[in-house]
């Protein structure tokens, strides 16, 4: 069973740590340097905590943490979505158990609604996964550039 748990203000540390080892991991399709303290970029980091609009999760397996998640509703192809899947990962130990593929659904079954979600497509496992989760409702799916794809649904 998979519990997302909204990320607390005292928890910010803790997501900041393990948002630095996923972007860290996303370097193999964003080659993005870190700066002079060794920490990558996120520009909207700080407004997980500050704009109500943007939610962070951990999420839980068996009261294990197994990764997290950060939706918000701005669109990455100008239009109006209720949610926007902004980032998601579930830390290597935990793959290949179906477990990213529950969280998923979990999370888009607590908010219904009109969503978008962004992959690259040199990351197979965000293909494999986004497809699986997305095509119950028969997304329309948007090419960014040639790295990028976004599917857009209603749940």
């Amino acid at each position: 069973m998979i519990d997302l748990r909204e990320v607390r203000m005292e928890e910010k540390g803790l997501l900041w740590k393990i948002n630095q080892k996923y972007l860290y991991e996303m370097t193999a399709y964003y080659p993005e340097p870190f700066d002079e303290n060794g920490d990558y970029h996120y520009g909207w980091f700080d407004a997980y905590f500050t704009d109500p609009e943007r939610k962070a999760f951990f999420l839980f397996a068996d009261d294990a943490m197994i990764g997290f998640a950060f939706i918000n509703p701005y669109s990455y192809i100008g239009h109006a979505p209720d949610h926007v899947m902004a980032e998601f990962t579930v830390f290597p130990a935990y793959r290949r158990r179906h477990y990213a593929l529950e969280a998923a659904r979990v999370i888009l079954s607590s908010y219904p609604g009109h969503w978008e979600i962004k992959y690259n497509e040199k990351n197979t496992g965000a293909k494999k996964l986004w497809t699986a989760v997305t095509e119950p409702y028969s997304p329309k799916v948007y090419h960014l550039n040639d790295a990028e794809t976004v599917f857009e649904f209603t749940v």
